[in-house]
């Protein structure tokens, strides 16, 4: 069962009680500051992602104060996608259109089997998850629009934690990023339960999904257990976390830039030359950028590495994806 937040939903078809003005006023500060970071123009058409958790409602009641105040020109859609995990899925998205009437803001929404995705695809629940909404938002986001979504400083944490404990490079340490392509992070730099106290102080409702809770998820364990005692030991560790992952990103910025002019000055009718292999750190590098997505796991990357620098040809690795690797005379070809 879905739990609701401590207050009554908003009655559907009128603007917020004036009572909760201040705290939205404040929502509103913290998304303005993330916009302005991500230079978002004043007059873009955003497709809010809003699941009815605490997060994403801050990012809407955050989102439609600027609007209403005419501090942002933007034009807003609220998208929510139901995952048809939990029976009672469909009262998040009456929760959430609801919400989005009382906003008076368009409304977006479909009900998807992601238990299938994961299945049909060989994902796991959240990686399907996590495909399945990308998709849908990009679906209902029209040309020119931008795709914002409620990720937060800690949710930023964790998943450079969970890239760590899963074993990453430099890439991985990454975490989230604010911006990609058209999708936009602008609550990042802000703290869940800053954003949680500033709904609850304001009376703005909100919905807790119980399996956030459940241990048998690795990311639930990390966010309960894990970054709860590092936050014990060092108060501010997942600023700190935030704050290694941009300097990581941009390391792994310039890598990737000498990487690429690396993968051209190799590339030749017979393949990727391999006579003369670079360092290592950056020829596992120029294969990962030559092999594209899906990325292959970091074992096929070594094979690969070894076969190129070995003597022996005639080698062939699978790559998955359909995708194949040859070697022969010291040149990598890459076929599908």
């Amino acid at each position: 069962m879905v739990e609701q937040g401590t207050h009554k939903p908003l009655a559907g078809g009128s603007n917020p009680p004036s009572a909760t003005t201040p705290h939205r006023d404040a929502l509103a500060r913290a998304v303005d500051g993330g916009a302005a970071r991500l230079a978002i123009p004043d007059d873009a058409a955003i497709v809010l992602a809003v699941s009815g958790g605490p997060d994403s409602m801050a990012l809407l009641n955050g989102a439609a104060r600027l609007v209403e105040t005419d501090a942002r020109g933007w034009r807003l859609t609220v998208a929510h996608l139901d995952h048809g995990l939990r029976p009672d899925g469909a009262d998040d998205a009456r929760f959430v259109a609801e919400a989005a009437e009382a906003l008076s803001l368009r409304y977006e929404a479909l009900r998807t089997d992601v238990a299938a995705l994961a299945r049909d695809e060989g994902r796991s629940l959240e990686d399907a998850g996590r495909e399945a909404r990308y998709r849908f938002l990009e679906g209902v986001a029209p040309e020119g629009s931008m795709i914002a979504t409620a990720h937060t400083a800690d949710d930023a944490a964790e998943t450079v934690l969970l890239n760590l404990l899963r074993g990453t490079g430099l890439t991985g340490a990454r975490g989230i990023p604010a911006r990609r392509g058209r999708i936009v992070r602008p609550l990042l730099a802000e703290r869940r339960a800053a954003l949680r106290g500033l709904l609850d102080a304001g009376g703005i409702d909100y919905r807790l999904d119980p399996s956030n809770e459940d241990p048998a998820f690795l990311r639930n364990r990390v966010r309960n257990e894990v970054l709860p005692l590092l936050e014990s030991v060092r108060p501010g560790a997942a600023e700190r976390i935030g704050q290694f992952s941009r300097l990581a990103a941009d390391d792994d910025a310039l890598l990737d830039d000498l990487a690429h002019a690396e993968l051209v000055r190799r590339t030749t009718e017979e393949g990727i030359d391999w006579r003369e292999p670079p360092v290592t750190a950056l020829g596992r590098r120029v294969l990962r950028i030559a092999l594209g997505e899906p990325a292959p796991s970091a074992e096929r990357v070594e094979a690969l590495l070894e076969a190129a620098a070995g003597e022996r040809g005639g080698v062939t690795i699978e790559l998955g994806g359909g995708r194949v690797a040859s070697v022969s005379r010291r040149h990598i070809r890459i076929l599908t």
